[in-house]
């Protein structure tokens, strides 16, 4: 009997010997152990740098690895350069929309406006503009539409505009009442709304403050017979309105085509196709006899304020016809400018025609950067980037997305997925 409890102790000691060397085994244990056991990973840090989730191919000198997206955005955005910023229109319902800001560097949310319902069809988003004065920029949303729901007139008829401070955003409300479909541009320091002729109103972005100006008081030049015919109001200028007829264009109380045109030139010709930030693109005729003159056009680069040529090219003829001029655009910081085919250096005074030499195969440019480089597609639509210092083009890969404007070191690229949902979305430009 003894022994067979000494053996079951024995037995039972093993065990418990066993039970002991397998915990150590497992890592129940020592100091040591403790120590060398492999911490679990740290969650990845959230940067800024992650970038957008859609990487659209784009060109070299932007990154789709840095940036933002936005979705189911306004057709219309606008961008405040100074204070880089971009705003955008969404949809808070059926019937009413909100102006958002986002920083154009981070996509960092800013301020947002009050929601509000536009006299328009709200079924489509109402229309943005950009404005600057006096230094300050402006954000600016605009529908037409009735007064109220038993509008019969056309005196019922008015445009509402909202005018917000960039930096601030604070708003103001300026309605106007107008009997025509309107044209609302802010290519100067003032917001022009005009029926696409002669009649207009200015605007002004800082107090709100409404100007009329009937066609009687446009001040036609003297001995300016073609001034009275398609007289139309161009744009606001800090000189006063930019105004064209068919064959002339005149600042009021200020300078005259006639006494601004580019040398070789016939004078009485000038046509302006195209205002932005100060400048006016304008297509002149050679003189008759001169060299060239059947067959070419001059496109120069006009400053508003004085009507100086800044700098000017020529290009084949038959000119582009009125009405489908291409929209002309400016560099960040104001030294270059594109429009269709043109390219300027606005500092040297140099200009190009991107076509070949019998006027066909144009650029249609519609972008351009501070180092000067454009963007644009070729007639059949192949995306192309141009060098204007040497005025040499490349043709990039079909599938490359071209940049619609750069601001603060970033390019947008509208983009419509296959839901046909629209995106904003913004790259950064590779240091």
């Amino acid at each position: 009997m003894g022994q067979r409890v000494v053996r079951v102790a024995l037995v039972a000691g093993v065990i418990a010997l066993a039970l002991l060397l397998l915990l150590a085994t497992c890592g129940g244990g020592s100091e040591g152990e403790k120590r060398t056991k492999p911490e679990p990973p740290k969650p990845a840090k959230k940067t800024a740098a992650a970038g957008p989730a859609t990487r659209l191919a784009v060109p070299s000198a932007y990154t789709n690895e840095q940036g933002w997206q936005i979705a189911n955005v306004s057709p219309d955005y606008a961008v405040a350069p100074s204070a880089g910023r971009v705003g955008y229109l969404e949809r808070v319902s059926a019937t009413r929309f909100r102006l958002r800001t986002v920083d154009a560097a981070s996509g960092k949310r800013q301020w947002a406006g009050d929601a509000w319902q536009p006299l328009s069809d709200p079924t489509y988003f109402p229309r943005l503009l950009a404005v600057a004065k006096d230094g300050r920029e402006y954000f600016v949303t605009w529908s037409y539409g009735k007064v109220g729901e038993d509008a019969l007139t056309s005196a019922d008829m008015i445009v509402a505009l909202d005018v917000y401070d960039v930096e601030s955003g604070a708003q103001q409300r300026v309605e106007l009442p107008w009997a025509d479909v309107p044209t609302v541009n802010g290519a100067g320091p003032g917001i022009l709304v005009s029926d696409g002729g002669a009649d207009s109103a200015v605007v002004d972005p800082v107090t709100g403050r409404i100007t009329h100006i009937a066609a009687s008081d446009l001040r036609y030049p003297k001995g300016c017979g073609d001034c009275r015919v398609q007289t139309q109001v161009r744009a606001v200028t800090e000189k006063g309105l930019l105004v064209s007829g068919r064959r002339e264009f005149w600042v009021r109380d200020g300078w005259h085509s006639r006494k601004t045109a580019p040398a070789g030139t016939d004078s009485a010709s000038g046509v302006p196709t195209s205002v932005t930030d100060g400048r006016v693109l304008a297509r002149w005729q050679k003189k008759r006899g001169s060299k060239g003159a059947a067959d070419y056009d001059v496109w120069a680069v006009h400053d508003t304020t004085t009507g100086k040529v800044l700098a000017k090219a020529e290009c084949r003829k038959p000119a582009i016809e009125p009405g489908t001029y291409p929209q002309a655009a400016v560099a960040p910081e104001g030294r270059y400018m594109v429009a269709g085919s043109l390219g300027f250096d606005l500092e040297t005074g140099a200009g190009h025609c991107f076509e070949e030499a019998d006027g066909t195969k144009p650029l249609s440019l519609t972008m351009v950067t501070d180092t000067g480089t454009a963007y644009g597609t070729t007639t059949t639509h192949t995306p192309v980037e141009a060098d204007l210092p040497t005025s040499r083009p490349t043709a990039l890969p079909t599938n490359v997305h071209i940049p619609a404007v750069e601001v603060a070191g970033t390019a947008l690229f509208p983009w419509t997925d296959r839901k046909d949902h629209p995106h904003l979305i913004a790259y950064a430009r590779r240091d």
